[in-house]
C-alpha cells in the first residue's frame, strides 16, 4: 500500500514514539493535518501562536531526550516558529519544525507569502533542507531527525503545499532514525592532572550543572572526599537540591554571598557538567579543572587548566580513586554558615505575616511594600509547600526565575524547564503545555510573570481545548520587573516597565480556566491547595509587590547607589 509524503512521515514520527505534533494549521499543512487524523499513535494540538508550539516541542524534548515536533505553514506561519526553535537551539533540544512553503512552480517567484526558508532557517538550525520530491524523502528525514539528535538542536524540513501529496513507492523502506550514544570516556592522563590539582589544593569549590545530574551519587561522593562546598547552577537545581549537605545554592544574579564567597576563596574549582556563562562570577585566581562531556563548551567561559572531557559519571567515577581524602573542612564550614544564615533571613521574608512579625519588618515595609501587596517571596515559598513532589515547574524570564531559584526546591522527582539559554519572555506557560501533554496526570506548574502570560494569553485557551490540567500561577505586580530592577540599579528612575493589567483571573474564567484572584498573603496556602485539587486548568491571578529588591550575592557600591538615586528620583517625580 502506497503512502504519500506526509503520510510516511507522520507514520514514521509515530514509530518513533512521537505523540504529540504542535502547531497552526495552514493550506500548505493540509496533507499533514489529514495524516494526523488518520493516526492513532499522534494527538494534533493546535495552538492559537506557533512560538508556542515551538516552545512546547522543545520542553517535550528536553524531558523526554526525544525528538520534538512543530509545524508552521507558509510563510508568517514558520517565520512564528522562530524564537522557540532558538531556544530549543540554545537548550540543546533536539527538535524537528516542519515548514510549509509556496508550490515549489511558484517558489523564487515573489509569490504570496512566500519566504526563503533555506536562508531564514539556517542559523537556528542543525540541519535546514527543503523537500521537492518523493524520492529525496527516505533519505533526507532520516537526515534531519539524526543530525537533530546528534547535534542537539534543530532540523527543519521545508515542504511546498504540492509536494506532501505526492506519493511513495509502496516499497520505499521502512524509516529509523540513528540516536548517538551520550557517554563519552575521558583519557587517563586527564583524570591523572586533575587528581593532583585537586589533591594538591586546599579548598576546593565544585561548580556544578544540569551535565552531573545523571551522575548525583557520584558527584557528591567527591564533593564529600575533597570536603568541597557545591554551587549549582539553576539548570542543576533538579539534579542537587534537597539533600545535599555540602549545597550552597545558585550563582551569578541569582544567587547567594555563601556560594560567592565560595567561588572567590577556593584556589582550585572543580565544574562539572556546566556551561554557567557569566564570567563575572568566576574565580580569579584559582586552578580550574573542567569535566564536560562536550569539548568545545571546555575553556570557553573561563581559562580552563586541566581539561576532562567525557561523561560526569563515568570520569568521578573513575577520578574518586585517586583522590586523597581531605580532613579540614573550614572551607566548606565557612560558605555553609553564610549560606544557611542568608536562606533563614531569606525564610523570614516569605513568611506571610513578615508585616507583622516586628519593628524591623514594619519599617521596611514602609519603603519596598506601602500597599502591603504580597510578597513575591511569600508567594515561591508557598508553591514550594504546596506543590506535589513530582511537579513539572516552568518558569518565565525575568524575577520569576528569582523567586524560584531561592524558594522552590527540586527535590527528587520534580523537574525545572526555562528559557534559561535564550532568556525569552512567554516561555513557562508553552513549556508547561508540552510537559502537560506528555503525561496529563503528573502535576505541571507554569509560575509566569505578568508580562510573559500576557505575550503568549490567547495560548491560555489550548490548556482548555486539548485538557491539559496545568496550574498557572501569575506572580502579577503591574510591571516588567526585571527591566525595571536593571534600570534602577543603574540610577535610573524606573520607565516604560509599568503594565496595565486587566483582571487575569476574570480573564482566564472568560476563556475556560477555574480561577481565583489573590490579594493577602494569608490566602496563598488555601488558594494554592484549591488550585492543586482542581481537575482541570487552572489559573491563580497573585496581585505581589512591584517594588520587592533582588538583592545580588555580593551587592557593589555602584548598585545600591544606584538603586537610591532612582528611588528618589521616581519619589521626587511622583510629588510634581
Amino acid at each position: 500500500m502506497s503512502r504519500t509524503i506526509a503520510e510516511t512521515i507522520v507514520h514514521a514520527l509515530a514509530e518513533h514514539g512521537v505523540t504529540q505534533v504542535w502547531g497552526v494549521v495552514g493550506d500548505a499543512l493540509n496533507p499533514f493535518t489529514e495524516a494526523m487524523r488518520t493516526e492513532d499513535q499522534i494527538e494534533w494540538i493546535g495552538v492559537r501562536h506557533e512560538e508556542t508550539a515551538a516552545f512546547a516541542a522543545g520542553a517535550q524534548a528536553q524531558l523526554t531526550d526525544r525528538i520534538g515536533v512543530c509545524m508552521g505553514t507558509v510563510g508568517p506561519g514558520s517565520l512564528h516558529l522562530i524564537n522557540g526553535l532558538y531556544d530549543a537551539k540554545k537548550s540543546h533540544a533536539p527538535v524537528l519544525a516542519i515548514c510549509g512553503q509556496v508550490p515549489t512552480a511558484e517558489i523564487g517567484t515573489d509569490y504570496f507569502q512566500e519566504v526563503d526558508n533555506d536562508r531564514v532557517f539556517d542559523d537556528v538550525s542543525v540541519w535546514n533542507e527543503t523537500l521537492t520530491s518523493p524520492e529525496q524523502l527516505p533519505q533526507m528525514l532520516v537526515q534531519g531527525i539524526t543530525a537533530a539528535y546528534a547535534q542537539r538542536g534543530v532540523a527543519v524540513l521545508t515542504v511546498p503545499g504540492d509536494v506532501g501529496d505526492l506519493e511513495l513507492d509502496a516499497e520505499a523502506p521502512a524509516l529509523t532514525f540513528a540516536r548517538p550514544p551520550r557517554k563519552s570516556e575521558p583519557t587517563e592522563e586527564s583524570l591523572a592532572a586533575a587528581a593532583a590539582a585537586l589533591d594538591g589544593a586546599e579548598r576546593v569549590t565544585m561548580l556544578v550543572g544540569r551535565g552531573a545530574e545523571h551522575a548525583r551519587d557520584e558527584t557528591l561522593a567527591v564533593a564529600e572526599r575533597l570536603k568541597a562546598p557545591m554551587v549549582v547552577t539553576l539548570k542543576g537545581k533538579t539534579g542537587f537540591d534537597g539533600d545535599n549537605p555540602y549545597g550552597v545554592g545558585q550563582a551569578g544574579l541569582l544567587g547567594n554571598p555563601g556560594a560567592a564567597d565560595a567561588l572567590t576563596d577556593c584556589d582550585v574549582l572543580l565544574m562539572v557538567g556546566t556551561d554557567f556563562p557569566y564570567r563575572d562570577f568566576y574565580p580569579t585566581d584559582a586552578t580550574v579543572v573542567q569535566i564536560d562531556r562536550a569539548a568545545s563548551h571546555v575553556g570557553r567561559r573561563v581559562s580552563v587548566d586541566v581539561p576532562v572531557v567525557g561523561d560526569s559519571g563515568d570520569a568521578l567515577r573513575a577520578l574518586l580513586p585517586r583522590l586523597s581524602a581531605h580532613s579540614e573542612s573550614a572551607h566548606l564550614d565557612k560558605a555553609l554558615d553564610t549560606y544557611g544564615s542568608w536562606c533563614e533571613r531569606q525564610l523570614s521574608v516569605s513568611d506571610p505575616d513578615y508585616e507583622d512579625s516586628g519593628v524591623v519588618a514594619k519599617v521596611r515595609s514602609v519603603f519596598d511594600n506601602p500597599d502591603d501587596r504580597i510578597r513575591p517571596e511569600a508567594l515561591a515559598a508557598a508553591v514550594d509547600r504546596r506543590a506535589p513532589d513530582d511537579a513539572v515547574f516552568t518558569v518565565d524570564t525575568g524575577m520569576s526565575t528569582v523567586w524560584l531559584s531561592r524558594f522552590v526546591e527540586m527535590r527528587a522527582g520534580r523537574e525545572l524547564l526555562g528559557s534559561f539559554n535564550l532568556g525569552s519572555m512567554a516561555n513557562a506557560l508553552p513549556q508547561a503545555l508540552g510537559a502537560q501533554a506528555l503525561d496529563r496526570s503528573r502535576p505541571v506548574v507554569s509560575m509566569s510573570g505578568d508580562g510573559g502570560l500576557m505575550m503568549l494569553l490567547g495560548d491560555l485557551r489550548t490548556a482548555v481545548t486539548h485538557r491539559l490540567p496545568v496550574v498557572v500561577v501569575v506572580f502579577d505586580n503591574a510591571s516588567l520587573g526585571m527591566v525595571q530592577l536593571e534600570q534602577q540599579e543603574g540610577g535610573l528612575p524606573a520607565a516604560m516597565t509599568d503594565l496595565d493589567n486587566p483582571d487575569l483571573a476574570a480573564v482566564a474564567g472568560a476563556m475556560g480556566l477555574v480561577s481565583r484572584r489573590v490579594e493577602r498573603p494569608q490566602e496563598l496556602d488555601g488558594a494554592l491547595e484549591w488550585a492543586f485539587a482542581q481537575e482541570g486548568p487552572v489559573l491563580l491571578d497573585v496581585i505581589t509587590n512591584p517594588d520587592e529588591v533582588s538583592v545580588p550575592p555580593n551587592p557593589k557600591v555602584s548598585q545600591a547607589w544606584g538603586y537610591a538615586v532612582a528611588k528618589l528620583t521616581e519619589g521626587i517625580e511622583s510629588r510634581r
